[in-house]
């Protein structure tokens, strides 16, 4: 053995090569010792094996216990299903948290965001659970059980007391939906009581999302069901710069995949124009879970250095740069 963390790299669908190409360059400059093993999954896959995602991802993944994934293309209202819900499911990778923090440099109305989105991944909407009723009528299930609250609050507690964050919002719509997301926001209490050192607040979903965007440096840690937590991380990810600068993970009791947020974005792919700072960031992310700490604090200030120049902003930040230069220009930070 070289001595070095084994990951599984997956690099998707679209500009997912090129970005993830990009995050692994930018992880062997700051040093941090990872030997990547890649097995693709996506569009192309199933088009050769009628599968988007091979049993071998997921044993490597269940193997090495982390990854780092590209974007994954999801065809809409027919094809196959999500690649990303399968791996949640398949890994009980049950949260799923997003880090929202300004970067110098980027242009947005706001200077102070630094909240985490930790969104319940495995049931909600997204169970998958949908029939049709009769011609015309097609009904999906909400699925919410205790044992899923009860561990995504204590996720999220966990992440305040070990950051030293001082407020966890539980976002639901209890006043509508008085079973299911009165079942959550009970839990989510119970679980408070074990941290007095933490406030707990409450805010209806609708209520939340007008806030965020009125004074988004008013939050902390924000924990909710799937759909909430699909919607307001996007949002949030708006607030400072958009999906391009914005990283993310799926974590589990056994296993973590970190991802960036975006999508393939067929439309530029293989042009050299894909913002890659999502999934450097992201690595950043798996760096400091696997202990190489020093290294995700590196590239971190290296993203942050290369967005204060205007010179290095990607098309969605309304710059020139390419995927090559702003990756240069992180190299050049390390």
């Amino acid at each position: 053995m070289s001595g070095k963390r084994r990951v599984t790299l997956i690099p998707g669908d679209g500009i997912g090569p090129e970005v993830t190409d990009a995050a692994v360059r930018v992880v062997a400059a700051a040093g941090a010792a990872i030997e990547w093993e890649r097995l693709d999954a996506g569009q192309a896959v199933f088009e050769e094996t009628g599968t988007p995602l091979p049993d071998a991802v997921i044993d490597s993944i269940r193997a090495n216990r982390i990854a780092l994934k590209g974007p994954v293309g999801t065809p809409i209202g027919s094809g196959f299903r999500s690649v990303n819900v399968t791996l949640r499911q398949a890994l009980d990778l049950y949260a799923c948290v997003r880090p929202v923090r300004s970067s110098p440099g980027v242009p947005t109305p706001f200077e102070n965001v630094d909240l985490v989105i930790v969104r319940e991944n495995t049931e909600g909407l997204y169970s998958g659970l949908e029939h049709r009723v009769t011609e015309g009528v097609v009904e999906s299930l909400k699925v919410v059980t205790e044992k899923a609250s009860l561990r995504i609050a204590r996720y999220a507690f966990e992440l305040a007391a070990r950051e030293g964050r001082r407020t966890v919002t539980a976002v639901h719509k209890a006043n509508i939906m008085k079973l299911s997301d009165g079942l959550f926001l009970d839990c989510v209490r119970s679980v408070a009581a074990d941290y007095p050192g933490i406030e707990l607040r409450e805010a209806i979903i609708d209520a939340c999302a007008m806030q965020l965007v009125r004074r988004p440096e008013s939050f902390d840690v924000l924990v909710m069901d799937n759909l909430y937590g699909d919607i307001l991380s996007d949002l949030c990810a708006g607030l400072v710069g958009g999906l391009g600068v914005t990283p993310g993970s799926n974590v589990g009791d056994e296993c973590s995949v970190f991802e960036a947020v975006h999508g393939s974005a067929p439309d530029i792919a293989g042009k050299g124009r894909a913002n890659p700072a999502a999934v450097i960031r992201s690595a950043a992310m798996l760096c400091a879970e696997i202990g190489e700490t020093d290294a995700a604090r590196r590239i971190e200030a290296a993203v942050d250095a290369a967005f204060a120049d205007p010179a290095n902003h990607p098309g969605d930040l309304g710059g020139s740069a390419t995927t090559e230069t702003f990756t240069e220009a992180v190299l050049a930070g390390l």
